[in-house]
């Protein structure tokens, strides 16, 4: 799901139909099973409700394998035995959030900063695809800025760089990435580097928006400024 759609069975990829592909991407991001009426009118919302039911039935006939879906007359839901990226990584992220003081956080997440950095299926752009991929970027956006200031304290900065920027890459306007990096340079002792990710922020807020940065970002850069200076 994260940076395109692929499915494996035994670690071969198999070949699915581009419908099928988007049922089975609808049923992953569900972690229930969701009524057959439901999945039907969103995947083919400008179908009647009869045509809609009848396209749902022939793509479970042709998905490629019987054990992908579990199905009853009213419900289905992608089959228990059937892992999803996406799923394990929102749990990830959201154990990070919900338990920041967990001694495991920085070692479990951070081999999954580039899959936090990654987008859901980034070439679709029907509407429950665009709204599971805005509330899986914010959800993103926090882990990463979370993650980054847990590294820093643990004194691995480069892997806290790693978290923060891949949070300033997804969003590059977003204030508070922007200053995790910054304080992530602080922790380290590097002012000239934390002002250089100041000065870039505030260049491209003004150009984009016509916008400063806020006055506790000002701040924070006045006092580094001052130590920099040795006032």
């Amino acid at each position: 799901m994260i940076d395109g759609f692929e499915l494996r069975e035994d670690g071969v990829v198999l070949d699915v139909a581009p419908a099928c592909q988007r049922l089975v991407a609808f049923l992953a991001l569900w972690d229930r099973p969701v009524t057959r009426s439901f999945v039907s009118g969103s995947l083919w919302s400008d179908s009647d409700t009869e045509h809609a039911g009848a396209c749902l039935r022939s793509v479970l006939w042709r998905l490629p394998s019987r054990d992908l879906v579990r199905s009853s007359p009213t419900r289905l839901a992608l089959s228990d035995g059937v892992a999803v990226d996406y799923r394990e990584t929102v749990t990830r992220a959201q154990h990070l959030l919900s338990d920041p003081a967990s001694d495991d956080a920085p070692a479990w997440v951070l081999p999954h900063i580039a899959i936090l950095a990654g987008e859901i299926l980034p070439d679709w752009y029907d509407e429950w695809v665009l709204l599971a991929r805005e509330r899986f970027r914010q959800l993103r956006l926090h882990a990463l800025e979370a993650l980054c200031m847990r590294l820093a304290v643990a004194g691995r900065f480069g892997e806290a760089l790693l978290a923060g920027l891949a949070a300033v890459d997804i969003e590059p306007l977003r204030e508070s990435a922007h200053r995790r990096v910054i304080e992530v340079h602080v922790l380290e002792g590097n002012v000239g580097e934390a002002l250089r990710q100041y000065r870039t922020y505030e260049r491209l807020l003004r150009d984009e928006l016509s916008l400063d940065p806020s006055a506790d970002l000002r701040a924070m850069v006045a006092r580094l400024l001052r130590r920099a200076s040795g006032a």
